[in-house]
């Protein structure tokens, strides 16, 4: 597996795959081909069908500034490797092309092509929990010391800046009033939440709060902020907000939660190794069903949770979110994307709360869950990976009428 900082990448929203993706696809482009006369960029499938909700034009005019380029969406056609595919092509002052490059954006913004497999060498000695399971038994290890002695030291002042950015995000997302921009006409609400979580009394603080810090960052990331994918754009609220709320509940120092954010990490690399987590290769299970795993994982394991129990919570929050679809309104991270964030946030909580009162035997491991999710997205209609022309999306159009 490679290294979780190609999983944690800071950036702007509202999407990874949509936004991120294609903006450093385009900057690799024009490093490739700086003096061209003028750059073609095709989108296909879901990338042109919910391209202009997830504002990939905009990420593309931002890499493409200065120089001369239009895009051509192809919502009907799907390049071989991934629903997600691009075809860059610079073109001389005859109209006459130099150079093509395809290029898919596969998930949390990473970028991959014919060529990319060797780009990037694996890091870890593992591939599965499986592997990790037996690490541990042997050695007495947690997986964040498999991160660390695989990844090094300096993977701490790396996770130190996603922890700041993370919690940035939280606090931009807290103090925000108004209606995020698209046209739908979502209000923010993690303020309200936030203060209501106060006045409201002990019993709904847990909730509250909770839900506050994952409205924050899903609301930030639809408005274009700056967020870490964890482990995509669309999920990025699930893992701070959970960290956040045991921190402050179990009054944890900040090495702690570095620890968690390792093991997160390594829970969401494997899923994305083994499977995906982008939501047009496999729907929103593979983007928020990981993001409840990841942070189901980190809980359990802040709370005092043996390696076995994070296994089963993390386990327990990918396996509640199979078959979840991803089917954005009007193609934008909002509905039902924020929300999400926040169902996933407690189904994590509950997942790690779930697990410590178990000994973390279990009959389905993570690893036969990850299969499954992959089997399960493969199985979906397209319809219902962001194209946004099935299930929630095609009923919002229906009532627009």
């Amino acid at each position: 597996m490679l290294s979780i900082r190609e999983l944690y990448r800071i950036g702007y929203g509202p999407s990874s795959s949509h936004t991120m993706g294609p903006h450093a696809a385009a900057q690799q482009f024009l490093r490739r081909q700086p003096g061209a006369h003028r750059y073609r960029v095709h989108l296909f499938a879901s990338l042109a069908a919910t391209g202009k909700g997830h504002l990939t034009d905009q990420a593309l005019a931002r890499a493409f500034a200065g120089h001369s380029f239009e895009i051509i969406w192809k919502p009907e056609e799907q390049l071989p490797r991934h629903p997600n595919g691009m075809l860059f092509e610079a073109v001389d002052e005859n109209g006459q092309e130099q150079d093509h490059w395809e290029v898919y954006s596969v998930g949390g913004g990473s970028i991959e092509d014919d060529g990319a497999g060797g780009a990037l060498v694996p890091i870890y000695p593992f591939s599965s929990m499986r592997e990790i399971l037996q690490q541990a038994e042997t050695t007495g290890q947690t997986l964040w010391e498999m991160v660390e002695q695989s990844e090094g030291e300096d993977i701490w002042p790396f996770l130190r800046q996603v922890w700041r950015v993370m919690c940035l995000a939280i606090e931009r997302g807290l103090d925000a009033e108004g209606v995020l921009p698209g046209g739908l006409g979502v209000a923010r609400r993690a303020w309200a939440f936030n203060h209501k979580s106060e006045v409201y009394g002990r019993d709904f603080r847990r909730t509250g709060r909770l839900s506050s810090y994952a409205l924050a960052v899903a609301e930030e990331n639809a408005a274009g902020g700056e967020i870490v994918t964890a482990p995509t754009c669309g999920s990025c609220g699930v893992v701070p907000a959970v960290l956040r709320y045991v921190q402050e509940n179990s009054d944890l120092e900040e090495d702690r939660i570095l620890r968690g954010l390792a093991t997160a990490g390594l829970i969401g690399n494997l899923v994305k190794h083994n499977a995906s987590i982008s939501g047009a290769a496999v729907g929103c299970q593979g983007e928020i069903g990981t993001a409840c795993a990841m942070a189901a994982g980190a809980a359990t394991q802040l709370m005092g949770g043996t390696v076995r129990q994070v296994e089963y919570a993390a386990e327990m929050g990918l396996e509640h979110h199979l078959g979840l679809t991803c089917d954005p309104v009007a193609g934008m991270v909002q509905i039902p994307c924020i929300e999400r964030n926040v169902f996933a946030a407690e189904r994590a909580l509950s997942c790690a709360e779930y697990a410590l009162f178990t000994d973390g035997s279990h009959r389905i491991p993570f690893d036969e869950v990850v299969a499954v999710m992959r089997e399960t997205g493969h199985d979906l209609p397209h319809l219902y990976r962001e194209t946004a022309k099935g299930g929630l999306a095609k009923a919002y159009r229906r009532r627009k009428r």
